[in-house]
Formats: C-alpha cells, sequence, structure tokens
C-alpha cells in the first residue's frame, strides 16, 4: 500500500471512530453507559500512552499507573483550590495539567531509569512504581490516605466562556463529551507523532540500540523522551478519570493498574495503532459491564489474555485484519461455510467453559446451604449433577466439532493440492 494510502486509512478510521463517540449517547444514554463510555475513552488513551513504550519503543513497564495516579491527584487538587476560592481554571482544561504532572515526574526519574532497555527497565519501572505507591500511602496530606481525595468538578467553570457557552460538568452527558473529545484529541496527536523523526527512531532503538548509536543517535535520549511523551498522555488520562470519578485514590498507584493497561495493550495489539483503543474498550467492558453480571469476571479476563497470547500473536486488531484478508481473498460466505464447524465448536466450548466456571464460583463464593450458580439470566444448583453433567456435554460437543473441523479443512486442503 502507497504511503498516501495508509494516511488516507487511517484519517479515515479515525473520522468514523470519532463519528462513532459522538453519536454512540444518543443510542445509547443510560447513567450507566455513559459513565461506562467515558471510563473506555480515558483507557483508550492510557492504552495508547503504553503503546508509545511498548509498541513503539520496545520498552515493558510495570509501573504506568504511576503517571496517571499522579496525573488524576494533580487535577483533584487543583479542583478542590477552585473550590476553596484560589483559583478559577477552567474544569475543562484540567486534564491538561495532569499530563503536565505525568510528565514532570517522568523528567524527574526518566533519565537513570532509562539507561537500560529490556529487562532492566522493567525492574526499575516495578521498583519506582511500588515505591510510589508506598510512599503515598504514608503521605495523608498529599494523597488523602485509604480514603483517597475527592473534589466537585462543578466547583469552577467549566470552559471559562461565561455568557457564550459554558456546559454543566455535573451532567453524565456533558462530562462524557468532555472525555470523548480529550481522547479524540490525544489519539489524533500520538497518530501525528507516529508520522516523526522521533518515532521512527524509537523503533529503531526498539529493534536495535547499538545500530542507532553507531549511526551517531543516543538510544538512551530516545528512550527518555519517549518516556516522557507517554508519561504526559498517561497523566492526562488520570486526569480524564478523576474528573469523571470525582476522586483519586492511592490505588491508581498500584500495580494492578498498571498490569490492567499492559493486559489492554497485549489483548488489543501493540503493532496496530487502533490495537490498544480495542483492548481498552474490552477490558474496561470486562472490568465495569461484566462484574454486575458475574464476580468471576477475573478469571475470563485471564482466560481472554491466555488466549490472545496463544493463539493470536497480534492481538484482536491482529486477528482481525488477518480475517479480513481472508474475506477478500476468498469471499465472506465461503470462508464461513469452511470454518462452520469451527465457529459451532467456539460456541459451545465457550457456552461449556461459562457453565462449569459459574458452577464452580457458586460452589466456592456462594451461600451456605444455598450455592446458586446464574449461567445466561438461568439459576442453578451449584451442587445438583444436571448442571455439571451440562457443562461436560457442552465442552465434548465443541471438542467433537473442532475435530470434525479440522478434518474437514484437511480434505479440503487435500483437494486443493490435488486440483
Amino acid at each position: 500500500m502507497r504511503p498516501w494510502a495508509r494516511v488516507s486509512s487511517g484519517v479515515a478510521w479515525s473520522l468514523a471512530l470519532g463519528l462513532l463517540a459522538m453519536l454512540a449517547p444518543l443510542l445509547l444514554g443510560s447513567r450507566f453507559q455513559l459513565g461506562l463510555m467515558s471510563q473506555m475513552a480515558a483507557m483508550a488513551v492510557l492504552a495508547l500512552s503504553y503503546n508509545l513504550l511498548l509498541g513503539q519503543t520496545g520498552l515493558l513497564s510495570f509501573g504506568h499507573a504511576v503517571y496517571a495516579g499522579l496525573g488524576g491527584f494533580a487535577v483533584i487538587h487543583l479542583l478542590r483550590a477552585t473550590a476553596q476560592g484560589g483559583w478559577a481554571l477552567p474544569v475543562a482544561a484540567l486534564p491538561l495539567a495532569g499530563g503536565l504532572a505525568g510528565a514532570a515526574f517522568a523528567l524527574l526519574i526518566g533519565y537513570p531509569t532509562t539507561r537500560r532497555g529490556g529487562t532492566p527497565f522493567a525492574m526499575i519501572s516495578l521498583a519506582i512504581g511500588e515505591l510510589v505507591y508506598a510512599a503515598a500511602g504514608t503521605w495523608p496530606e498529599l494523597f488523602g490516605g485509604e480514603s483517597g481525595l475527592a473534589g466537585d468538578r462543578t466547583a469552577g467553570p467549566a470552559l471559562g466562556m461565561e455568557g457564550w457557552f459554558d456546559p454543566d460538568l455535573g451532567a453524565d452527558l456533558a462530562m462524557y463529551y468532555l472525555t470523548a473529545g480529550w481522547a479524540l484529541l490525544c489519539g489524533a496527536a500520538i497518530y501525528g507523532l507516529g508520522r516523526m523523526p522521533l518515532l521512527r527512531l524509537a523503533n529503531a532503538v526498539r529493534e536495535n540500540p547499538q545500530r542507532v548509536g553507531f549511526m551517531g543517535y543516543d538510544p538512551h535520549a530516545v528512550r527518555f523522551l519517549m518516556l516522557v511523551l507517554a508519561a504526559f498522555f498517561a497523566g492526562l488520562a488520570g486526569g480524564l478519570v478523576a474528573l469523571n470519578l470525582e476522586i483519586a485514590s492511592v490505588e491508581s498507584l498500584g500495580t494492578a493498574r498498571s498490569a490492567m493497561v499492559l493486559l489492554a495493550v497485549v489483548v488489543g495489539g501493540s503493532g496496530f495503532f487502533l490495537g490498544p483503543v480495542l483492548g481498552a474498550l474490552v477490558v474496561t467492558a470486562c472490568s465495569v459491564a461484566l462484574s454486575r453480571y458475574t464476580g468471576a469476571w477475573q478469571l475470563y479476563l485471564g482466560l481472554l489474555f491466555a488466549l490472545v497470547v496463544l493463539a493470536m500473536p497480534g492481538g484482536l486488531a491482529g486477528a482481525a485484519c488477518s480475517l479480513a484478508g481472508q474475506w477478500r481473498r476468498q469471499g465472506a460466505w465461503p470462508w464461513l461455510r469452511a470454518h462452520a464447524w469451527q465457529a459451532a465448536a467456539a460456541v459451545l466450548l465457550l457456552a461449556g467453559l461459562t457453565l462449569a466456571v459459574e458452577l464452580a464460583y457458586g460452589l466456592a463464593h456462594g451461600q451456605a446451604g444455598n450455592p446458586a450458580a446464574g449461567w445466561f439470566g438461568l439459576e442453578f444448583d451449584a451442587r445438583a449433577p444436571l448442571p455439571w453433567a451440562a457443562a461436560c456435554i457442552l465442552l465434548g460437543m465443541g471438542m467433537a466439532c473442532r475435530r470434525t473441523g479440522k478434518r474437514h479443512m484437511a480434505l479440503q486442503e487435500h483437494g486443493d493440492v490435488r486440483q
């Protein structure tokens, strides 16, 4: 594909994504759905910022949540100062302060930590993340202790344009549009960075830092600059989260948050620009929406991660691109007919696995004397043999369909070779 065609395709996808983000509230207007979409947008920015390190520079970080968490605390402190009459800053611009806070911390600790890449950087980032998390717990004046710090996003003017247009950010719809607007702006900025020489140098450092050094460039300086850029966008994402939730807690600095964003990037696909966005949507949906229906959502998220790592090295975005290529070559309907057995196997195996997981979760965490398990709106007694037998039958049927599908594909390939 020619360069201008790649740029046009990227712009077209970005415009389509922006249009969908703007029209989404018209289709999904409940308070929960607006809050979920706001969290997805903020998580997408955080995942894109992390991909500047992992996908572009090859730096595996276990402490990326520190920059987002510090950005969130900076926004909450500014909100509290505004409420006390100290400042009257436009609330819509406060995420920018969060980005500056994240970048400032990266400037403080980034130069010594980026001297080496690979495993040393990963371990140093983990140590710094744990150090900041532990220090925050012992500094309640700045981080609020275990309860965190709360703020009011309606304490100051939304845009500082009284008499012209100053929306009420207390409304969920206005907050969603603010978050989506910042997310689209950050996505466009990161997309533009991908066309700059610095990102090309970062890709070269990822592949062969010694050769970059022989060419006259400093790999250490490239890694440092990329860390500062990633920290800026991470802090901005943390500021958006703080504005949405109106609270910043010490948990936002922890390793669990860093692991979540790493999971989003790997599941979505770090080799594609929209891969982290797709991963952020999936991970946020699992952690927020799926948790409303099952207590075993973390297990499902872990199984999804294992499945992507084993079966889809390019992530969900890579699998989607591969599938689109096969459809273009073979046609959608012939491909569906050829893979009908595999599709049936996937549905049956998923049904059997989820039923077994919910039954096991009901036994482990159900009420004493009434270990009930819910499955697609149905209630089962987790101690009864019939639901377990149904789960085994579904799993067995799925394995049988999978074997039949493999034989069918082998016969098709053998026939194509003979022809």
